[in-house]
């Protein structure tokens, strides 16, 4: 089952309407249009059941095979939202919209589950049922985890779920997959250090804030290095570091620190929560200062099934051939929200190459149009292989 003849067809359709979600960024939970937009196609498409406003602006769609006798239900979900960043890639199609773009290929998942949408809805050549999910706030909102909160997969009766992404410098054609912990669990840490403010030129009559947190900074390195198993691993990144003052000739009362911490277990990440907090208020107090630790958990580990990350290399072997799907791909310190769906129900999340483009999240990305085919059969094939339907010759 390579890739689909139908989806070839539909190729430069997909690819209007995904140039068209591009033009029209949403953020986080603001995607109204988009949803609007793939609420009023799978109508189009002829869907079974269409449920909107699921975890705030996301859509279900629900498309019955020519047979249900098997009872089975599989999910697959793509992400609609954009990123708070202006373009740059000068594309006659680029972002109207100021300080936003599609910088991670969201409108490329979209519009590639949309066009599988179309092909299973007119061929309906399975048995059981296939739940197209469509996802807000990927990007920092946890949609993923407002869509199961609103109880979605029981009322749908979803019992396998599947993800899938873009990926750069990936080549075009092939897939990457690997079982166990995939994405990184994705922290944020905001810390606040207080000494006492001063003049510049008499440091001795305050206490050095900017000092304080700079060590701090330091200081928070020694914990991937020398408190954590060397073999988990563990990013601790301090991205932000803004004083009170902006003047040449004060010493700061207060400064402000924001970072992010990536680990791909449960052990290293309490470990990595209770050591910033320790590190910081002693490195604080060595100086004379305090410093004060905001932290919040934020998506957990993505962490593929076995069984079910063992079946979408299959299917993808079946759409680009087996040595086109990589296995082991090593894990990624990125987060991704589709966590909190595989928290709930067992399930894969796969990469399709995107070939050489610039990466995710870059001002010059863009999702790559040619993977749309490659994207969308195995969407379809994938649910097609997993409730296959014998047609009966009379």
């Amino acid at each position: 089952m390579p890739v689909l003849p139908r989806l070839t067809e539909l190729q430069p359709e997909i690819t209007t309407w995904r140039r068209d979600f591009h033009q029209h960024p949403e953020i986080l939970f603001e995607t109204h249009r988009t949803a609007g937009i793939v609420a009023e196609k799978l109508r189009e498409f002829g869907c079974d059941i269409i449920k909107t406003g699921i975890g705030r602006t996301g859509i279900v769609g629900v498309i019955k095979g020519t047979k249900t006798d098997s009872n089975k239900v599989i999910g697959l979900r793509a992400d609609m939202d954009a990123l708070p960043m202006t373009e740059a890639t000068g594309l006659p199609y680029a972002s109207n919209e100021t300080g936003k773009m599609h910088a991670c290929g969201h409108d490329g998942h979209t519009s590639m589950l949309l066009g599988a949408a179309k092909y299973l809805s007119e061929t309906r050549n399975f048995d059981g049922t296939a739940v197209v999910i469509f996802q807000p706030a990927e990007e920092g909102g946890g949609g993923g985890r407002e869509m199961c909160a609103d109880g979605m997969m029981d009322e749908f009766g979803i019992q396998e779920v599947y993800g899938m992404h873009n990926w750069p410098g990936l080549p075009l054609g092939q897939f990457a997959i690997r079982s166990g912990a995939f994405f990184a669990a994705t922290d944020l840490f905001e810390i606040d250090v207080v000494g006492l403010g001063g003049h510049a030129a008499k440091p001795n009559e305050a206490i050095d804030t900017t000092l304080v947190a700079s060590q701090i900074v330091v200081a928070l390195q020694s914990i991937a290095s020398r408190n954590a198993d060397p073999m988990k691993p563990l990013v601790v990144s301090v991205t932000s570091f803004r004083t009170e003052s902006e003047a040449f000739n004060v010493i700061p009362e207060r400064v402000n620190l924001r970072g992010t911490v990536r680990t791909m277990d449960v052990e290293t990440r309490v470990l990595a929560q209770a050591r910033i907090k320790l590190v910081c208020e002693h490195t604080a107090q060595a100086f004379g200062a305090t410093a004060t630790v905001d932290y919040k958990k934020g998506y957990p580990v993505m962490s593929n099934a076995p069984k079910q990350t063992e079946f979408a290399a299959k299917v993808a072997a079946q759409v680009v051939g087996t040595d086109n799907v990589t296995t082991d791909t090593p894990a990624v310190m990125g987060g991704e929200d589709f966590a909190f769906m595989l928290e709930e129900r067992p399930g894969a999340y796969i990469l399709v190459g995107n070939g050489d483009t610039a990466m995710v999240h870059h001002p010059k990305y863009n999702f790559n149009d040619e993977a749309i085919t490659y994207g969308s059969s195995y969407w379809a094939s994938l649910i097609e292989t997993a409730m296959p339907f014998a047609k009966v010759d009379n």
